[in-house]
């Protein structure tokens, strides 16, 4: 006689067996994403070259000092951001032809995949994937207030210096989560002067200290490393760099040995931030706020909406908890997150051509 499970053990048999079933059938989310239309140069704009015959498939624009050298991480959780980014870049620009784009890439990542939805949206963009090797870092990164900042590749721009081909002087570094509505050519010619390595934003009205915990300030050793500085914050989502400087000056070690300190004594909470004040903080091409309006994806706890800061507008930057298309898709957007999506390349399937 065949024997049934007392009905009490029915929820729990239930809901192993659901459990069985979620773990057995792997769940992917695929993203698609629009062509977005092609962008040409001005008649103004300097030759790079590469609008002649190319030998063996190499395109000279990517040693050219008449291009825009741009640098971006590439991963499919934001390679959304990514899109919109390339296209908001491409949009605003004079010469878009003349952007050669620097994608980095984990070396665990799908390299194809992502080189082949770039290339399936962007059909005509000069750009390279480079491998970024996660063992090169991970080891140093300390855990932070939020884990998606201790990402190996969010500590890539330190290496850019070390991935980039050495005929690229210098780079425009932007993170994923931003939009520019400016031409990304005057971002990249700022002056550097005769010795900074590279130039961003920087508050002086934020709270310098509270990028550093009580250890780091009580000890005398560690705190004497701004006596001589102007230090003021800095995000690090919008640099100009000079690559040969930080080459000659191996500001990828001096990165790292504070991250080595980190290790043995906690002297920060943020990820990959902190080593960058403590190494550059003071010592910076200070550029107009108008090219990062940040923290418009909130804090990094709870990504409360937050306005735009006082001033003129170049490039939006939803640094922070909240990504704005996280938050159109679960239709509580914050207002700002309106301007972001009129650059979303996000295949939809009740999309309907215009």
């Amino acid at each position: 006689m065949r024997h049934h499970p007392p009905l009490r053990h029915l929820p729990l048999l239930i809901l192993l067996s659901l459990a069985l079933v979620s773990t057995a059938v792997p769940i992917t989310i695929t993203q698609q994403f629009k062509e977005a239309p092609q962008f040409y140069n001005s008649p103004e704009c300097a030759s790079t070259g590469a609008e002649e015959d190319e030998t063996e498939g190499e395109n000279p624009i990517f040693c050219s000092d008449q291009a825009v050298h741009v640098a971006m991480t590439l991963d499919t959780a934001y390679i959304r951001g990514s899109m919109a980014a390339i296209l908001s870049v491409l949009q605003h620009s004079v010469c878009p032809q003349n952007i050669a784009f620097h994608f980095v890439a984990s070396a665990s990542a799908n390299a194809s995949l992502l080189t082949s939805t770039i290339s399936s949206s962007f059909p005509y963009l000069n750009f390279r994937v480079y491998r970024f090797h996660d063992s090169a870092v991970s080891g140093l990164i300390s855990t932070s207030i939020r884990s998606a900042l201790d990402c190996p590749l969010n500590y890539a721009r330190s290496y850019l210096a070390n991935l980039l081909p050495l005929c690229v002087h210098r780079v425009v570094y932007l993170d994923s989560d931003l939009v520019l509505v400016d031409d990304i050519a005057k971002l990249a010619a700022t002056p550097l002067g005769d010795t900074a390595v590279l130039a961003a934003p920087e508050y002086c009205n934020a709270n310098f200290t509270s990028y550093f915990t009580p250890t780091f300030w009580s000890n005398p050793s560690l705190s004497l490393t701004f006596a001589d500085r102007k230090a003021c914050y800095f995000n690090t989502g919008v640099m100009v760099i000079d690559l040969n400087r930080w080459r000659e000056g191996d500001y990828t070690t001096k990165i790292e040995e504070w991250m080595e300190l980190q290790k043995r004594m906690r002297i920060y909470e943020l990820g990959s931030l902190p080593p960058f004040l403590l190494v550059f903080a003071g010592n910076i091409v200070p550029v107009d706020h108008r090219w990062n309006q940040h923290g418009l994806g909130g804090d990094n706890f709870r990504g409360l909406c937050r306005d735009l800061h006082p001033g003129p507008v170049s490039l939006l930057h939803w640094s922070g908890k909240g990504k704005p298309w996280a938050r159109l898709d679960a239709n509580r957007p914050c207002p700002l997150d309106a301007l972001w999506a009129p650059y979303d390349l996000l295949q939809t399937p009740f999309a309907l051509d215009s």
